[in-house]
């Protein structure tokens, strides 16, 4: 397929039940919330699902996590240095590093260098079409927290006795239904090389967004795509504004329901735009 020709828009509905979407480290780790109590996730958490997501369909991922790293390079200097290595100009290391790396051409991506030899003071900046709002909830969420103890010591004391940092907390969303929202830029993606074959598989990403991604904080099944809202203008452009696309989808309680527990205490509407309507797609 070729380079990305018509603009794209996107918006994912997601539930969230007994699980930590997202933890804030200078919150104790407890989900992200906003000043009127709505959840959110960062955008950065979710482009690392997507990373994740087209590292598992075999794409080559230039920002690797280390529990998933699958090459023998310690830092993204080093796997930046020890592949890209014949190139004139900037121009020419940005259109390697594209071809090379699926979430370069897809986010963009800053490369600085330090230090000595050919890429000394090398700083060249990728401006990716895929862009990702940040994540919020609907309605305002409730967060369950817990003590959790350790049942061994982690360290040796001198008395035998555990030591002090034993004790605990696990936060939790109790029921949380999120949207997603991002668009995919054919001016940006003409400069990257993004392709269509590219945009089908972001959009199996948002399908699949938390296949492969358990941890204590987040169990199997306890996060889960209900919903992949995908429209495909006809021009370059795009038809509408992308506030004015994702806006044509609206999540509303149903009458009577002030305590939301799943996906089908909300009504969500479809408001038609002439001459743009959106595949709409299960998750798995």
């Amino acid at each position: 397929m070729g380079t990305l020709q018509n603009k794209i828009d996107f918006l994912v509905l997601a539930t969230v039940n007994n699980a930590n979407p997202n933890g804030d480290p200078l919150n104790g780790n407890r989900p992200r919330t906003t000043y009127n109590g709505n959840g959110e996730i960062s955008d950065v958490c979710i482009k690392r699902k997507l990373r994740n997501r087209l590292q598992d369909m075999g794409e080559a991922i230039f920002v690797q996590s280390d529990e998933r790293k699958n090459d023998e390079f310690k830092s993204l200097s080093d796997r930046a240095s020890q592949t890209i290595k014949n190139y004139k100009d900037k121009d020419e290391y940005a259109e390697l590093a594209c071809k090379e790396w699926f979430d370069v051409r897809a986010f963009g991506q800053v490369f600085a260098f330090k230090g000595k030899g050919k890429d000394s003071g090398v700083s060249v900046g990728v401006r990716g079409p895929v862009s990702v709002h940040q994540s919020l909830s609907v309605s305002p969420v409730d967060i369950n927290s817990m003590q959790i103890t350790k049942s061994v010591n982690s360290e040796t004391s001198d008395d035998g006795k555990k030591s002090s940092d034993t004790m605990g907390t696990k936060h939790m969303v109790e029921f949380g239904l999120y949207e997603i929202k991002g668009s995919i830029n054919v001016q940006l993606a003409e400069k990257t090389g993004f392709t269509e074959e590219d945009a089908e598989k972001v959009k199996e990403c948002l399908r699949t967004l938390f296949i492969n991604d358990t941890s204590s904080a987040r169990p199997d099944g306890s996060m889960e795509v209900k919903k992949v809202y995908w429209w495909k203008h006809d021009t370059k452009i795009g038809q509408y504004s992308s506030a004015k696309v994702h806006n044509s989808i609206e999540v509303a309680l149903k009458e009577g329901v002030s305590y939301p527990t799943c996906m089908e205490d909300y009504t969500i509407c479809i408001n038609s735009l002439e001459g743009l309507e959106p595949e709409q797609i299960n998750g798995i």
